[in-house]
């Protein structure tokens, strides 16, 4: 967890910075955009599947506790799933429209 955090904080140090490519002195030809929206498409989708593995392994869990609650377990994780899903579609859609 303490990893993470030192992550995050790394990439606020990194997003604080960028306004310094702003300048005037800076190389025209210098284009951000394709690293920017690799970047966040790459995290959106690694977090949708950790996300997704979390939630297939609780019910996975779950199942095994209580196998009559299957029904309802299922409709619940395939909703859940397309809600996680969705996001990382969302996320595509936006790196398509900025680039």
């Amino acid at each position: 967890m303490r990893k993470l955090q030192y992550l995050f904080m790394v990439l606020a140090a990194l997003c604080f910075a960028v306004p310094v490519f702003a300048q005037s002195g800076a190389s025209p030809a210098l284009n951000l955009i394709p690293i920017g929206a690799g970047l966040g498409m790459g995290l959106a989708a690694g977090l949708c599947g950790m996300g997704q593995g979390r939630a297939v392994g609780s019910a996975c869990e779950s199942v095994a506790r209580n196998p009559g609650a299957r029904p309802a377990i299922m409709l619940f994780l395939v909703l859940g799933l397309t809600l996680i899903e969705s996001l990382t579609l969302f996320t595509l859609v936006i790196v398509f429209a900025k680039m």
